[in-house]
């Protein structure tokens, strides 16, 4: 049985790998940043809530906008 997503902390790679399980974790990364930067209204939320480009951890609550966006991993 598969585990249904849980909003947690999750390691900023740990996540993009969730959403790209079929490739590099450093290209998981690389293809999330992608899709945040991409939204303007993501990146404000995110700023508001603490997060800086280059933060290893995330948070429940940047964890929460990011799967707002793009729907659970």
């Amino acid at each position: 049985m598969e585990e249904k997503f849980r909003i947690r902390s999750y390691g900023y790679g740990e996540l993009a790998q969730l959403y790209f399980p079929n490739i590099t974790k450093k290209s998981a990364t690389w293809q999330l940043r992608i899709w945040i930067v991409s939204s303007v209204s993501l990146c404000e939320k995110l700023e508001s809530v603490g997060f800086v480009k280059g933060k290893r951890l995330l948070t429940p609550i940047q964890v929460k906008l990011i799967v707002g966006e793009f729907g659970e991993p």
